[in-house]
């Protein structure tokens, strides 16, 4: 899993720039469940793009949601709030993810990679989707799970 995780991220995301219940489905990978949409989340350190004396960490993520519920929903914007170990948050907002709206039927699901840069070798991630069904235009929030990202290196 480790190399394609590397190849994912130095290929795409490098040069690219509310009832909920958690479930662990792999090791290492945070899940969870938020009206029948499932968000899963796998990290990864990357240490070719980092640069510790700069105090520059880099840390790949690669997301899968999944549409477990009876409709087709679009996933239309996103939000973040990111926590580095020194207690500073940053929020980020914007519309789709990695410059797409995915719409997804029953059963289909849709992944992507992208990357976070932190000022020291940990932090964690949270945050929601805002989602649209397609049978009545209403809206609805999809929970992402919270993740940490600490540099193997902490870790010893």
């Amino acid at each position: 899993m480790a190399l394609f995780f590397l190849n994912i991220f130095a290929r795409d995301v490098i040069f690219k720039n509310k009832i909920a219940f958690e479930e662990q489905t792999h090791p290492g990978m945070e899940t969870l469940t938020t009206n029948g949409i499932t968000v899963s989340v796998e990290t990864q350190y990357l240490p070719a793009h980092s640069n510790p004396r700069e105090q520059k960490f880099i840390f790949g993520y690669h997301i899968v949601i999944e549409n477990g519920s009876p409709y087709t929903v679009q996933l239309l914007r996103r939000h973040w709030v990111i926590q580095d170990a020194d207690g500073r948050l940053r929020e980020v907002e914007g519309e789709g993810v990695i410059g797409q709206q995915p719409v997804m039927h029953p059963g289909d699901s849709h992944e992507y990679a992208s990357f976070c840069n932190l000022d020291n070798e940990i932090g964690k991630m949270h945050g929601t989707y805002l989602m649209k069904r397609h049978d009545d235009e209403s809206l609805f929030e999809v929970t992402i799970p919270e993740f940490k990202m600490v540099a193997p290196f902490k870790l010893n």
